[in-house]
Formats: C-alpha cells, structure tokens, sequence
C-alpha cells in the first residue's frame, strides 16, 4: 500500500568535494632559503612565484630550497624555478635540497646545463 512517493525524491549520497591544492612556503631555520609542501600547479603557482622571487632579491650566494614535502611540481613550476636561477646572475645559486624526482628530470630535458641550480639528495 506504501510505495516511493514521486513528489519526494530519493536521498542521493553526496560526492566529496575535492581539496583545493594547497602549497605551503617557510623560510629555514639557520640558513637562507624555504621549505616548501604541498604541491605547484595552476592554483598555487602565484605562492611559488612570489616565494622564488623573494629569494632572488635576497642577494644571498646560496639560497636553499628544501623541496621534500612536494608531493607535484608541474612543468610550468619547474619553469618558474628555472626563470629564477636565470635572473640570479654572478655565481649566485638555488640548492635544491631533495626535490620530487621528476623536478631534476624537467630541468635536465629542457634547461640543461643551467647555471644556478644545484640538487642535493640530501
């Protein structure tokens, strides 16, 4: 006698919303760089922008970027990050303190050879 009523739809289980990529950026404790986490991309690449050009109107020889907790550097982010080490001029150099694996790669396949950044696995 009771069946569905077609005025009152069924309940619909909700779809999580997804997480806005997030980026965060710290400078290092004892030396001259950041850390950065979370991911570059398209949402967060005015952060990675604005940090990589804070370290190069710094002046410092050697500017560190502690990069372990990235779990995503697009191509456009590793691009931003070899824009900067351009723009460094007279011996200056970003370290890059353990990247993701693929940002050394980008580098290599398409600025190799650039001066001003060094990777360091550790």
């Amino acid at each position: 006698m009771s069946g569905p009523d077609p005025a009152r739809p069924e309940p619909v289980a909700a779809e999580p919303m997804p997480v806005a990529p997030r980026l965060d950026v710290h400078p290092l404790p004892g030396r001259s760089g950041f850390r950065a986490a979370g991911e570059v991309s398209l949402p967060t690449r005015g952060i990675w922008e604005r940090a990589l050009e804070r370290a190069v109107r710094e002046g410092e020889d050697v500017y560190h970027l502690e990069l372990s907790a990235l779990t995503f550097v697009d191509v456009a982010g590793v691009g931003a990050l070899a824009d900067a080490a351009r723009s460094l001029g007279g011996g200056r150099r970003l370290v890059l303190d353990r990247p993701p694996d693929a940002v050394p790669r980008i580098l290599e396949l398409l600025w190799p050879g650039l001066p001003g950044i060094e990777v360091s696995a550790c």
